[in-house]
């Protein structure tokens, strides 16, 4: 195995230039990896751009399931947000797609409300009484699975609040977007990344797109685009031993 002080520069432009071939962007803090890392930057780039080079989703899928992985408040990466909601826009997604997802992103962490609701109701032997009213009931029948949001407790507990909160998931996104299983997949690289992972959801997400016609490959793929968020940690530290290496 080449140390960094056996690669030559001819082969670092060569991982340069793979790296950017696959993720598209090139940093700072990769510059620095090069130099002192080199086997780190080149296999970063294989392993990293292989779901996006080997997986059925579209290239404009896959720009938005980043977009919504960069920008859900789990994240909020910036840097990467503004690449990939570039290219995005590329590749073919419109602004109504966009909106669509941060439509989704707001919605992200509504999942761990009807956790914790279904919690509480149980433990405060809330869990059975009263019932939900029937209108109320029909529109968590029909909302509810498609987002992985459980709101029988929450509908309990708080009527008003169940209430309020589906009119902002059946209005507050654009006219037009995503399809409803392109907004499944989005919501299954929410819930399944690290950054927020929610073992429930994944479940009714992924019950929900099989029964929309998404496939195992398309689903595997999703869940597999939110570890790259993990490098995101590894460009911090490089970014800082790159001042504290200047300062000595």
């Amino acid at each position: 195995m080449n140390t960094p002080d056996t690669v030559t520069d001819a082969e670092r432009e060569e991982i340069k230039a793979l790296f950017i071939a696959e993720r598209g962007y090139w940093r700072p803090w990769t510059d620095t990896m090069l130099q002192v890392s080199p086997g780190f930057v080149r296999q970063y780039a294989r392993y990293a751009g292989y779901p996006a080079r080997t997986g059925p989703l579209t290239e404009r899928m896959v720009e938005l399931i980043y977009v919504g992985l960069d920008s859900s408040s789990s994240h909020l990466f910036e840097p990467g947000l503004h690449t990939h909601m570039k290219r995005a826009l590329e590749v073919g997604a419109t602004q109504n797609d966009l909106f669509d997802v941060l439509h989704l992103v707001a919605i992200q962490g509504v999942a761990s409300v009807c956790q914790a609701s279904d919690i509480l109701a149980e433990l405060a032997g809330t869990d059975e009484a009263p019932p939900v009213d029937e209108k109320l009931q029909a529109r968590i029948d029909k909302l509810g699975a498609a987002h992985a949001l459980s709101l029988a407790c929450v509908a309990r507990l708080d009527p008003g609040y169940a209430m309020e909160l589906l009119d902002f998931v059946e209005q507050g996104r654009p006219g037009s977007g995503l399809t409803w299983p392109e907004r499944s997949l989005v919501q299954l690289a929410l819930h399944a990344c690290f950054t927020a992972f929610n073992p429930d959801a994944v479940r009714q997400i992924v019950t929900t797109a099989l029964s929309q016609g998404l496939t195992p490959a398309e689903l595997q793929q999703a869940i597999q685009l939110g570890a790259h968020l993990a490098v995101h940690g590894t460009a911090l530290g490089a970014n800082v031993f790159r001042q504290v290496a200047a300062q000595r």
